[in-house]
């Protein structure tokens, strides 16, 4: 009972801290087992298991190649360890999946069976915002609702509100950003577009944009050419930032972008979705 409060202790812990990981739990258990329905252990990202237990290495192979699919595409997933001769009467082999389910084979002598349900923990997602234009305050404060991490930088003197947002830095100075699945935006607007354009250059991100027009970022983008900056970094910005939605207002352009990122951030899922329906 101990162990089991420690874990859920420490889920707790990584989950505040916006930390990646998987949480693997033993749902159902067949014969002799090392552990019981119940058992947890928590998953890292770097594929270590800092709590808890699930039993030995009968599973714990299978579980952690479940663990990193499930961390990079974020999708839960069933595990099902059986000795081969079941599996055989089943019509499956090791490795493969059926009905959701992904089976592997138990080699060790107990030859019992381990249902685990292998569970991603991931950050929010990450939106960091570069600039304090309408635009920007407006997609800081959409962005949250949809459960979003948002970071808005931008000098003092620029902000004309207070930011809804879950850090603000005083100018362009990011620091140590969240562990996640990032998305970056310039909407300075006219103000310290071009020191913003080479913060969001040099962040890494799986999304870039500017709100401005193509005549714009080609302008900015001469600049920062002649400055010595690498020209694919610059090119894999969206500009203009956003869906062409027919937008006008700023809450309609900062919507529109949101439209764009939700479709980036949720490509991965569509493309497993759709494989899944395919089936």
């Amino acid at each position: 009972m101990t162990a089991h409060v420690e874990v859920l202790d420490l889920v707790a812990q990584m989950k505040a801290a916006e930390r990646a990981f998987v949480l693997a739990t033993v749902v159902r258990t067949v014969s002799v087992t090392a552990a019981k329905a119940g058992a947890k252990a928590i998953i890292a990202a770097d594929g270590t298991i800092v709590a808890g237990w699930i039993g030995g290495g009968c599973a714990k192979g299978a579980v952690l190649k479940a663990a990193r699919e499930a961390l990079a595409d974020g999708e839960p997933r069933m595990v099902s360890v059986q000795p081969e001769n079941l599996l055989a009467e089943l019509g499956v082999s090791a490795g493969e999946s059926r009905d959701g389910i992904r089976f592997a084979s138990n080699m060790c002598p107990s030859k019992g069976t381990m249902d685990i349900f292998v569970e991603p923990v991931l950050p929010h997602p990450s939106l960091v915002i570069l600039g304090a234009s309408p635009v920007a305050l407006s997609l800081a404060a959409q962005a949250r609702v949809l459960g979003y991490h948002v970071t808005l930088a931008a000098p003092v003197a620029d902000r004309t509100a207070q930011p809804d947002a879950d850090a603000v830095i005083d100018g362009y100075h990011l620091g140590e950003l969240n562990d996640a699945k990032r998305f970056v935006v310039v909407s300075t607007q006219g103000k310290g577009d071009e020191a913003a354009l080479r913060v969001a250059v040099a962040t890494k991100a799986d999304y870039h944009a500017f709100v401005g027009s193509r005549r714009k970022m080609a302008s900015l983008r001469a600049k920062l050419l002649a400055e010595g900056t690498n020209a694919a970094a610059i090119d894999d910005f969206k500009a203009p930032a956003g869906l062409d939605l027919g937008a006008i207002t700023p809450e309609e352009i900062a919507m529109s972008i949101l439209a764009e990122i939700t479709r980036e951030r949720r490509r991965g899922q569509r493309a497993a979705n759709q494989a899944a329906s395919r089936e």
